[in-house]
């Protein structure tokens, strides 16, 4: 026997999803409540792109990031809303502050030179304005919004337009959780960053088109089919696309990760985490919402529609008559049937002295009592058995019954039939050598 996860890698599995939507609605209800509230409460670490600001690069010289602080205090600028970074591969120090006037920019760096013993050619500075990054911000949102649009209307006319709306609820649930684990762990938020997530958008996107393509063949023609509901064909379409997403997803996440935990995490490569931060949360995020959360409300969509009132009452009636004919079927066959095809009277009313070699014997009229043992049925009035059936030979000398039924021991003709009155109390045939009883 195979074990449960080859199984389940095989394919040969039966999930209730759709019988369970409620749980996954629960589920996700919290997950955004979180990710909304740290995003109202913790808000974001917006990058000089969209904040604005100077950024101050130069090498450490063996110098910590407290020097770094002790510099933008001695050029009046306050250090406590600056960001300083360490660079472990580049041995640099990456200090950002607000938004600065020229006379600033020049006291900072004068400072970083007397302090760290650089030279001015070994800062790089990079000064982005307030306007800028606001103009930034903007166009982020017009791309985001465009791009849903665009997808809503692609869906509405590829399905229909509570497909449409099912995975637009998907994407909206990616795109909350994907900001907000940016909220809750600190991530700066920059161009890449934005970049990623309408990459992950479109690759959510991709998985719950596949699913809602593989729910249209299996629900295509059932307005005269009764052997499903509707929540029945879509959760079946979860269920056989279930292995396809996983894999899919799981093979698009080993890359990801790689740049998050090894390029990011271990190498110092800070400008590969805001891009693998929002690929990695927004591709499972989209896994999760096209099995749990677009399919489910697909089916609450679709629960109001008479079409499907109606499927789901055909296929009720179909169950309900199926399930009265197997009762009524098991009824019969325990109270009118005994083992071997034969009814109860008939068991009953058999003799119980044994069978013999070719016995055939005649049932006797059901509600008769049981013959004792030894005895033998009455002849009953009509046409005689046939030969080698009929009643059970009594056994007499030479083997031969009473009145015939059969060919005496020594070959020659049938003996004619017995009157049916003298059946019996007719005597057993007297001697031998195939001679009738008088």
């Amino acid at each position: 026997m195979s074990s449960p996860i080859t199984r389940f890698l095989r394919g040969q599995h039966a999930f209730d999803f759709i019988g369970r939507r409620r749980v996954w609605y629960i589920i996700s209800g919290v997950l955004l409540t979180i990710c909304v509230l740290s995003m109202v409460v913790r808000g974001f670490s917006l990058g000089i792109d969209f904040s604005g600001g100077a950024v101050f690069q130069f090498p450490t010289k063996g110098h910590s990031i407290e020097d770094a602080r002790g510099a933008l205090h001695q050029a009046g600028v306050n250090a406590d809303d600056a960001v300083i970074q360490e660079l472990q591969t580049s041995k640099q120090l990456r200090v950002q502050t607000p938004v600065l006037t020229d006379v600033q920019t020049t006291k900072v760096t004068t400072a970083i030179e007397k302090d760290f013993g650089v030279k001015s050619n070994e800062i790089d500075i990079s000064t982005v304005g307030a306007s800028w990054g606001s103009t930034i911000t903007n166009k982020a949102i017009e791309g985001l919004v465009i791009f849903l649009v665009l997808v809503m209307v692609y869906l509405s006319v590829r399905f229909e337009w509570k497909m449409a709306a099912a995975a637009m609820a998907a994407l909206v649930h990616d795109l909350v959780v994907t900001l907000g684990v940016y909220s809750l762990i600190g991530f700066e938020v920059t161009p890449d960053t934005v970049i990623a997530v309408l990459a992950i958008l479109g690759f959510s996107l991709y998985d719950t088109v596949v699913v809602f393509d593989r729910i249209r063949e299996n629900t295509a023609g059932m307005a005269t089919s009764s052997k499903r509901t509707y929540a029945e064909a879509t959760n079946d379409s979860l269920n056989e696309t279930l292995i396809r997403s996983l894999n899919t997803s799981f093979i698009a996440l080993i890359p990801v990760a790689s740049l998050l935990f090894v390029g990011a995490g271990l190498l110092g490569a800070g400008t590969l985490k805001d891009l693998a931060l929002a690929q990695f949360v927004g591709i499972a995020s989209g896994t999760y919402s096209s099995i749990f959360i677009a399919a489910p409300l697909l089916v609450d969509f679709k629960q109001p529609e008479q079409a499907v009132k109606a499927l789901d009452a055909r296929v009720t009636r179909a169950r309900t008559n199926a399930a009265r004919s197997a009762s009524a079927e098991t009824a019969k066959a325990g109270s009118g049937s005994a083992p071997g095809g034969r009814s109860q009277a008939y068991t009953v009313a058999y003799a119980t002295d044994g069978p013999e070699v070719g016995d055939d014997r005649t049932p006797a009229p059901a509600g008769a009592p049981p013959r004792p043992p030894g005895t033998r049925p009455a002849a009953g009035p009509g046409p005689p058995p046939a030969r080698g059936g009929g009643a059970p030979p009594a056994p007499g000398r030479g083997g031969r019954p009473p009145g015939g039924g059969g060919p005496p021991p020594g070959g020659g003709a049938a003996a004619p039939p017995r009157r049916a009155e003298a059946a019996d109390t007719a005597a057993p045939a007297a001697g031998s050598g195939g001679k009738k009883a008088p």
